[in-house]
């Protein structure tokens, strides 16, 4: 479950995509698949994938216990081929990010 919460260690992955049309859902089962193979990275704590209503984005919101648990994420998704092999499915916008402020009703 994800961890919105400031003044963490937590790092989340915020990754735009960019579908080709009647793509979105290919991209998400790939993404899916992937935060399968993540899961078994010490330090991974979650993910959550978002289609826009429109068909046209994806965002994965992904979230490590540091940065180097997310650095680690990165490298073991690389060697499986799963970073190259998303290229094929849409266009990325990846970055790193921590949580800057929060705001909740009570």
């Amino acid at each position: 479950m994800p961890v919105i919460r400031a003044n963490t260690s937590i790092v989340t992955q915020i990754n735009v995509f960019t579908a080709p049309e009647g793509g979105q859902q290919a991209l998400i089962d790939f993404l899916a698949e992937a935060a399968r193979a993540a899961r078994e990275v010490p330090g991974w704590l979650s993910a959550s994938l978002h289609r826009s209503l429109d068909g046209t984005r994806v965002v994965n919101y992904a979230q490590s216990q540091d940065g180097e648990a997310a650095r680690r994420v990165i490298e073991h998704l690389q060697r499986r081929g799963r970073l190259e092999a998303n290229k094929a499915l849409g266009t990325a916008h990846p970055g790193l990010y921590e949580v800057a402020f929060t705001l909740d009703r009570d």
